[in-house]
């Protein structure tokens, strides 16, 4: 059995019970509302199974407008919408007490029509507007309403708002406007500009509200308006003067704003911490907590009146608030400690240094007025060595002169606010002076002259000659005492150099480059010791210049060659006792030098000779590149020529020869070609690939060529491959099978040219299918008799047809057999 709906309800409950009702069939229409036509009115059919003499049971109609008739479903009077939009029907179909179907229900959705007036919802409406600061244009101070009962879905009740006349319309008659979707009445910005309670107190205002939103045909219903016009509350505020650090109590009351349009909520803004200034409900400003004026000296705090949903009534006010100053702060110095250095010359005012101070109170007030002065020296001395100036922090030199002073002095330094009255802060901070040494005392060498240091000529780079120092009774430490150390002559070619120890005043003289005694046999160092200060007082001298003094031992030398390496290039065929290069040396140990004796290591094969007194290399034996491998190296020695007793020194160099390439070897074959064969008749791509090579390196690409005999050059081809591989194939498609001496000729490229003739024996030989020789062939010496040669012919006619059909597999294999042994490059 489906569920019922109730004959009453709204349209949605309704569309949710016939989600509920299951299985059985549910049937939808829509009818008019109004309908004036004639009654019966036939809404829907039922079901072809609910047709014939069947009792019909109707629920859920409680009006009684519902029939069922001759399978129809009908209505007996018309249909108001806002009365019942929708109806929800069960119709049950019986035959003798027993269903006949299942229950079917319908759905009836009733059509509105715009048969409803828009109304107002007071009959009476009024507002209040506020002149002066008083509200915004365009900011709503009432709204008007009203309803329609036709369906909200539809234009029915889309409905409109206008303005139609204002009364009196003075000062203008464009003073108010109304939204035409809110009815939120407001001023415009003339009537915001020119509103005056004085000029007019009251207006009346003519509205209308239609339906049909936008449309033109629509039912439309008026109203009045009343609005009156008074003074506003809202008014600046005076602006406030608060004391930093007040005690309390908190939150304390400092100004207040008051909306008197109607219900507003009061909002503060401005740059300041958040909870610092709060507003009551009424309008109450406070602080809520001590001010502190060095952290935030000033405040502008916006004061905004809001309706219930947040629109702004009005501008916003603004509440000044200047925070007063405490002497709360003490100064502060810039630096805690200073350091200068006083120059034990300076004169009795000389300015040191300046020490500041600032304070965080108020400016230009004795909280924040500071001022300096000096409460104590260390070490203390009998008359004031410095000043300090009250007002601007400067120290000075009291003294009439600071000679026999100490290095150092610490001054402690005091800054005080409210001008140094009582009561006022201060703080405190260290100056150190130092008390700088004038250069007036020139460096003194601990010796006037050094030496003679005897250094042999061999010792190697980096030696200690000898150490200096000097001595300076300025300051230790300072420019004036610390000395730089210049080697000022003698050192001609930079052969010492000068290491300095900064911290004792000395340093080290050192061999920075070789000795030479054929060259130099002593060194006379003139040294200068210089401050690194100017000095002030006297001058340099000759107690801050010595001399030291370096001789030079002798020492045996090797001999030298003038070259490291000798390279000498030389053509290949030379013959023997062709001068390639001359090997010149010497000995350094003394202006002439000592004779010297040549020899060569190295030259196992024996190609050349050395002449052992001139250096003079020759070509022992005709050269050959081929068998030299190009380029030949050996070692010549340079030996002392001295007596038995004396054990002579030497020399060494390497020696490259590069021999140059002749084009003197023929080109030959090469490779084993006794295995090889040509089939007969001919075979697609039948080739031999042969070789050569040549032992020059400038032979080059080598030419594969035929004598100029006519049956040669009709019988067989030459196809090169590259400089060093050619195709040989035969010219004709047939040849007498037997061995051929085929005369090829070889040529190479270089200068000149050389070539040479070689007879290859080539097999020619009748094939199988699978391109293997059939027979034994022997090689002719002679042409062929006619007898073989008529003989050989009908042979050959007799298998032709055969091995043209199935040679063709096997010359295709071998071809690619062929293609294998093809060389990539050219190994020439």
């Amino acid at each position: 059995m489906c569920p019922t709906s109730p004959a009453k309800g709204l349209a949605f409950l309704n569309f949710l019970l016939l989600l509920a009702v299951g299985t059985c069939e549910v049937l939808k229409s829509e009818v008019p509302e109004n309908y004036g036509g004639n009654f019966p009115f036939y809404i829907v059919k039922l079901p072809k199974q609910a047709l014939g003499s069947y009792h019909f049971t109707l629920t859920g109609d409680d009006e009684g407008v519902f029939g069922v008739d001759s399978g129809f479903l009908y209505a007996t009077a018309p249909f108001d919408r806002e009365k019942h939009p929708s109806y929800t029907l069960q119709v049950s179909v019986t035959d003798k007490g027993q269903p006949v179907i299942d229950p079917i229900t319908i759905y009836i959705q009733v059509k509105d029509k715009n048969d409803n007036f828009p109304q107002f919802t007071k009959e009476s409406m009024s507002g209040i507007v506020y002149s002066g600061l008083g509200t915004k244009s365009g900011s709503p101070f009432m709204q008007v309403q009203a309803t329609d009962l036709d369906d909200p879905a539809t234009p029915h009740a889309d409905l409109r708002y206008s303005l139609v006349s204002q009364a009196p319309a003075e000062p203008s008659g464009n003073m108010f406007q109304i939204h035409s979707l809110t009815g939120s009445v407001s001023l415009t910005a003339e009537g915001a500009r020119l509103l005056d309670p004085e000029k007019c107190n009251m207006y009346n205002l003519k509205v209308t509200v239609k339906d049909m939103g936008e449309e033109s045909y629509a039912h439309t219903a008026e109203g009045i308006v009343s609005i009156k016009v008074m003074e506003n509350t809202w008014i600046p505020l005076a602006p406030v003067n608060l004391q930093e650090n007040q005690r309390g109590p908190f939150p304390q009351q400092i100004s207040q704003a008051h909306w008197s349009g109607g219900p507003a909520v009061y909002r503060l803004k401005g740059a300041f911490s958040r909870g610092l200034f709060t507003i009551s409900s009424e309008g109450v400003i406070s602080v809520t907590r001590p001010l502190d004026r060095e952290a935030q000296a000033e405040f502008q705090i916006e004061v905004f009146a809001e309706s219930p949903d947040g629109t702004a009534y009005a501008d916003s006010l603004t509440l000044a608030v200047t925070v007063g100053d405490d002497n709360d702060n003490a100064p502060v110095f810039s630096q805690q400690l200073y350091q200068a250095d006083v120059n034990e010359l300076a004169v009795q005012g000389t300015e040191i240094l300046r020490v500041q101070a600032t304070d965080a109170d108020a400016p230009a007030t004795n909280n924040s007025k500071i001022v300096y002065r000096i409460a104590s020296q260390k070490p203390e001395s009998k008359e004031p060595l410095f000043r300090m100036d009250r007002e601007s922090g400067a120290i000075t030199v009291q003294a009439a002169s600071l000679h026999g002073a100490a290095a150092h002095y610490t001054l402690e330094v005091i800054a005080e606010d409210l001008a140094g009255q009582k009561g006022g802060h201060s703080s405190t901070c260290t100056v150190i002076l130092d008390i700088v040494d004038v250069n007036d005392r020139p460096p003194v060498f601990s010796q006037r002259k050094y030496g003679p240091f005897k250094v042999p000529e061999d010792t190697e780079t980096g030696f200690l000659v000898t150490e200096i120092a000097a001595s300076d009774e300025d300051k230790p430490g300072t420019d004036s005492w610390l000395v730089e150390f210049k080697i000022e002559s003698g050192n001609e070619g930079e052969i010492f150099e000068l290491q300095a120890d900064r911290e004792n005043n000395a340093a080290s003289v050192i061999l920075k480059k070789e000795l030479d005694f054929e060259s130099v046999q002593e060194y006379s160092l003139v040294l200068s010791a210089r401050n690194v200060g100017a000095l002030v007082a006297g001058g340099y001298g000759s107690d801050s210049t010595a001399t030291v003094l370096v001789q030079v031992v002798n020492v045996n030398e090797a001999p030298v060659l003038s070259q490291e390496v000798y390279v000498e290039s030389v053509e290949e065929g030379v013959p023997a006792g062709t001068v390639v290069l001359t090997v010149l040396g010497s000995d350094p140990d003394t202006p002439r030098g000592i004779a010297l004796r040549y020899s060569l290591k190295g030259d196992t094969n024996e190609w050349f000779d050395i002449n052992e007194y001139t250096g003079e290399i020759k070509t022992a034996r005709v050269l050959d590149r081929e068998v030299m491998e190009g380029t030949y190296t050996m070692v010549v020695v340079a030996e002392e020529i001295v007596s038995p007793n004396s054990t002579p020194m030497s020399v060494t160099a390497a020696v490259t020869i590069n021999v140059k390439d002749l084009n003197d070897n023929y080109p030959h074959l090469v490779g084993d070609y006794s295995q090889e064969y040509m089939c007969s008749l001919q075979r697609e791509n039948q080739a031999i690939i042969i070789g050569a090579a040549d032992e020059d390196v400038q032979s080059g690409a080598l030419q594969f060529s035929f004598s100029s005999d006519p049956t040669v050059r009709r019988n067989w081809r030459l196809r090169p491959i590259n400089g060093t591989h050619a195709y040989l194939s035969m010219g004709l498609s047939y040849l007498v099978p037997q061995v051929y001496m085929v005369p090829i000729i070889i040529t190479d490229s270089g200068t000149p040219r050389l070539e040479k003739q070689f007879n290859l024996p080539v097999t020619v030989c009748q094939c199988t299918e699978r391109g293997n020789c059939r027979t034994q062939v022997l090689e002719m010496t002679g042409k062929p008799t006619p007898l073989s040669a008529f003989g050989l012919l009908f042979g050959t006619l007799g298998i032709l047809g055969l091995a043209v059909m199935i040679g063709l597999a096997k010359l295709k294999a071998k071809s690619t057999d062929n293609a294998e042994k093809i060389p990539l490059n050219n190994s020439a």
